[in-house]
């Protein structure tokens, strides 16, 4: 307790780390008054009737950071740069050009892959803000708009993707942490509040058993987000001796963390993509007069996140997904020859092939525990919801995994500049 109270007070005397964090919270200030600013032609009570019962605005919400809520300036988050950055990975499989760029030309290629990325946001933003706010018009929220109102709230829209991007870009860079996940994060705590009035004010005495229930399996999902993202299986390696001259160099050990969970919260990101398409067809088609329109409009609203149906393949998708983004961002080849570069090999494997698959072998057994503990994390408030009839999104999902992730590597980069500063 002593220490981690000399560090807070570190933080506070030393100039240069209290400007970062202050600028990161002026962001975050600015950030939250833009979500609070509508686009034109809401009509607010069709808006809380449809978001009231609506899972797919709920999820949406999540990676607007909060904007979505409300229709605001910025209702499309960063979600557009966050599906420029997904597809700009996808294209490294495919484009060799573009795997050299990310994993070969340092700092150079990471910063140029960056810029494509967000050239790459200014189409998505205008896709996803057209189809957006279409959807919203059909179902009678945006009403008495011309085509010029419709102009200007798409092009408000894409200037408030694009605005936050820099803005969790700047955070980046003259504060501390990642500011897009930071942007997402405070868009998930800005909601606590609400949901935990929601929750008193829908309480029953009768139900205290099941809420300390709730709670307690609350602590053990965080628990073990924290034990699984921290998680890592060192492989040994050992550093050749070379001799130059009269000196003996190398002929050091140290080891290779392997994390278990690799790919973050990525594999729900795509899972949750593709799920969420037909429910956003049949949004669309809600409307349609024709009789098979309107049947499939209902087959697939109806194919809701309190179906088993929908459960058992989002656990599907997000295993499959998180053994695919592993293989995408992780190259055990590329490790290996790295490896025998520099004289160093792993004990009992030899180097070049051998150690490329051997790392490949512990890499595929350990993603196995992560994408069943990622998959199970998934599902786990969809189950909560089913079995209790509590709406509790912070409890498992991409809210949690965010949260946690977000406050467990801003407190690493904290204790990584106090560190510097005490040598």
């Amino acid at each position: 307790m002593e220490n981690s109270w000399g560090k807070i007070k570190l933080i506070w005397t030393d100039s240069s780390l209290r400007k970062k964090i202050l600028f990161v919270l002026g962001a975050l200030i600015v950030f939250r008054l833009l979500s609070a600013i509508p686009i034109p032609g809401i009509d607010t009570v069709a808006l809380t009737r449809f978001l009231s019962n609506n899972q797919f605005f709920g999820i949406l919400n999540i990676f607007s950071g909060g904007g979505l809520s409300n229709l605001s300036i910025i209702m499309l988050g960063v979600g557009p740069y966050i599906t420029g950055s997904i597809i700009m990975q996808l294209l490294t499989i495919m484009v060799p050009a573009l795997k050299r760029m990310y994993h070969e030309e340092g700092e150079a290629g990471r910063k140029k892959f960056t810029q494509y990325s967000r050239m790459l946001t200014i189409p998505l933003a205008a896709v996803q803000g057209f189809s957006l706010l279409a959807l919203l018009e059909s179902q009678k929220i945006l009403v008495n708009l011309t085509v010029f109102d419709r102009i200007t709230n798409l092009i408000i829209v894409m200037a408030g993707a694009m605005f936050i991007m820099w803005i969790g870009e700047l955070m980046s860079e003259f504060g501390i942490g990642n500011g897009v996940s930071l942007i997402i994060f405070a868009g998930i705590v800005s909601r606590i509040p609400a949901e935990v009035s929601q929750l008193l004010f829908s309480f029953d005495v009768s139900q205290v058993p099941l809420y300390l229930v709730f709670l307690a399996l609350g602590i053990l999902v965080i628990a073990g987000v924290v034990v699984v993202t921290e998680a890592e299986r060192p492989i040994p390696v050992t550093y050749a001796k070379r001799v130059r001259g009269m000196k003996m160099y190398g002929g050091g050990s140290t080891y290779l963390p392997l994390r278990v969970n690799q790919a973050g919260v990525i594999p729900i990101i795509f899972a949750l993509s593709i799920l969420l398409f037909p429910q956003m067809i049949g949004n669309f088609l809600s409307h349609a007069t024709n009789p098979t329109l309107a049947r499939i409009s209902h087959a697939l609203v109806s194919f809701s996140q309190t179906s088993w149906l929908y459960m058992v393949l989002y656990f599907i998708l997000v295993f499959l997904f998180t053994y695919f983004y592993t293989a995408v961002t992780f190259d055990p080849e590329a490790l290996s020859t790295n490896l025998q570069k520099n004289g160093a090999f792993i004990p009992g494997i030899r180097p070049g092939p051998s150690t490329s698959a051997y790392i490949s072998k512990v890499l595929n057994r350990i993603t196995l525990l992560g994408a069943v503990f990622l998959g199970l994390i998934a599902i786990l408030p969809l189950i909560v919801r089913v079995a209790t009839g509590i709406t509790a999104i912070a409890l498992g999902g991409t809210a949690l995994l965010i949260v946690v992730s977000v406050v467990l590597d801003l407190i690493k980069k904290i204790d990584a500049q106090i560190s510097m500063r005490e040598y």
